[in-house]
C-alpha cells in the first residue's frame, strides 16, 4: 500500500473513531493508547471495531480486536503500514 493511501485511511480511521466515541476532532492521534480515552471502554471498542467493518471495510477479527491497546495496534491490524 503507498504511504499516501495508508496516511488517508488513519484518518478516516481516527475521524471514525472520534465519531464513535463523541469525543472532540484531535481526541485521537496516530498514538493515542486506548487506556487514555476515558469515552473508549470495552462497549464502545465492540462498536469501534463493528463500525471499521460497516463503513470502511476494515475486518478485524475478535482475538486480535480484544488484544488491542493503541492506534498503532490497531492499525497494524488494519493492514496500514505504520512506521
Amino acid at each position: 500500500m503507498k504511504r499516501a493511501d495508508g496516511s488517508v485511511m488513519k484518518k478516516k480511521i481516527i475521524d471514525l473513531i472520534e465519531e464513535a466515541l463523541n469525543v472532540p476532532k484531535g481526541t485521537i492521534t496516530e498514538d493515542t493508547r486506548i487506556a487514555d480515552v476515558e469515552e473508549w471502554d470495552s462497549l464502545a471498542h465492540v462498536m469501534i471495531i463493528g463500525e471499521l467493518e460497516e463503513k470502511l471495510g476494515i475486518s478485524i477479527p475478535l482475538e486480535e480486536a480484544v488484544e488491542l491497546t493503541g492506534m498503532q495496534e490497531l492499525f497494524v491490524c488494519a493492514g496500514i503500514q505504520t512506521e
